[in-house]
């Protein structure tokens, strides 16, 4: 892993919404098919991160990026096709936003977007989908029931289904844990250790056991500022590199 080219590289990432610097010249690299944890106290700059990398600040006129994101050794901000590039960057939010419609539109609706029309192709995408978030089945039988009836824990992986309906390269999950129960927590965190030989993973959490759980290697960020990254078991029980680092995963601070 460590010989990889990277999937995504970062330069002197920085993000402010109006006079309030969010990100302050974060520069890191993530690997192929690495599940990359990036943990750290509220109001550190994770979701500000995931937000430059999926160019959402297009969404909101505040939010200024400054820096380079390259993606596959391509700079994001030349990619003109801003929706192509969206496909390739899936997103979990941390509470389940479900579309209005069926569980089967949900995630069909991507792909029709793509232009997929044939219905065998779309059932397949769909039950390959949610086979993949470990939904398939629990839902099987009721397809064409609304998502928004199943429970959060079902939602959060009906959302993940969605992300995965574009076969996205790169997918970024922000506190997907924060609405669910710790039974579908876990089941989703196996999902994702096997989503990692086709995907490669961005979690941020606030839950530090997550991290060490799941991630190949970690981030720390605190106020702004990239503190260090490295192999998460050394973050833990390594050498100090800083010892602020340290002091937040051993709950000190935070």
């Amino acid at each position: 892993m460590v010989d990889a080219a990277p999937k995504l590289s970062v330069r002197d990432l920085t993000v402010r919404y109006g006079d309030f610097t969010a990100l302050d010249r974060i520069s890191l690299d993530v690997l192929p098919n690495e599940i990359f944890g990036i943990i750290g106290p509220a109001n550190s700059g994770k979701t500000s991160f995931l937000r430059a990398l999926n160019r959402m600040e297009e969404f909101q006129p505040s939010m200024k990026v400054e820096g380079k994101i390259y993606f596959n050794g391509q700079d994001i901000t030349a990619v003109r096709n801003v929706y192509r590039l969206r496909q390739k960057v899936g997103v979990v939010f941390p509470l389940p936003v479900g579309l209005p419609m069926s569980i089967y539109e949900n995630v069909a609706f991507g792909p029709r977007l793509a232009g997929v029309r044939k219905r065998s192709e779309l059932d397949e995408i769909v039950e390959r989908c949610l086979r993949r978030a470990a939904l398939w089945d629990e839902v099987k039988d009721r397809l064409n029931a609304l998502g928004s009836l199943l429970s959060g824990g079902q939602q959060q992986r009906l959302t993940i289904a969605r992300a995965l309906s574009q076969d996205p390269e790169l997918l970024l999950l922000d506190e997907f844990s924060i609405a669910v129960d710790p039974v579908t927590t876990m089941r989703i965190e196996d999902v994702l250790r096997e989503l990692k030989d086709e995907v490669t993973i961005i979690l941020v959490t606030n839950l530090v056991q997550q991290a060490r759980r799941l991630a190949d290697r970690t981030a720390f960020f605190l106020e702004s500022e990239l503190v260090e990254v490295g192999v998460t078991e050394d973050l833990f029980t390594g050498p100090v590199v800083d010892q602020r680092t340290r002091d937040y995963v051993e709950g000190r601070f935070g």
